[in-house]
């Protein structure tokens, strides 16, 4: 089972990816892809690592080559926080970039969820808000863009979540 959660920022993806998950079979891994660069990025790690503390997860840092990941023990439920984090780590692997991180994302997330039970993939709808980027800034949300679509074709369930709200896109509401 792959499920994609999406919606704008702090809109309740990963309280509710966190609910989808507990109820799925076990171990429960927590793949967290946001790396440490500042204040504000460690504030946010720490939040949501206080916030699942004592849920069950094992949680494996990993902010890039997903497509390399071996989990400790096959089957479970794994949650996979986030694309927009993944996607733009990979964009800079190395030092290099702007790189296409398109195929080794989707590469990841096929990697995971054969590994898996249920996955759950956590992005965030960006570039709707119609503001003016920089082109590389806009090149990132084109390829987040394709990476979202892609999974979303691949997923059994989509949910957009808006104000902590669920609402199903795709397959059937659990």
């Amino acid at each position: 089972m792959l499920i994609l959660l999406t919606g704008g920022s702090a809109c309740g993806k990963s309280s509710y990816g966190e609910q989808l998950a507990a109820r799925g079979p076990k171990p429960l891994y927590y793949i967290a892809a946001m790396q440490p660069f500042d204040d504000e990025c460690l504030k946010k790690i720490a939040r949501h690592r206080a916030l699942r503390k004592d849920k069950g997860f094992e949680t494996i840092e990993r902010y890039t080559a997903v497509d390399s990941l071996q989990l400790p023990q096959p089957g479970g439920t794994a949650l996979l926080e986030c694309l927009c984090n993944l996607t733009a780590n990979e964009m800079y692997a190395g030092g290099r970039g702007p790189l296409d991180p398109v195929q080794k994302v989707i590469d990841g997330v096929e990697n995971l969820r054969r590994q898996t039970d249920t996955l759950i993939v956590i992005t965030n709808d960006v570039g709707s808000d119609n503001e003016t980027y920089s082109e590389e800034t806009r090149q990132y949300i084109r390829y987040l863009g394709r990476i979202n679509a892609q999974i979303a074709c691949m997923a059994d369930r989509v949910y957009e979540l808006v104000a902590g709200i669920p609402l199903c896109v795709k397959g059937e509401r659990s």
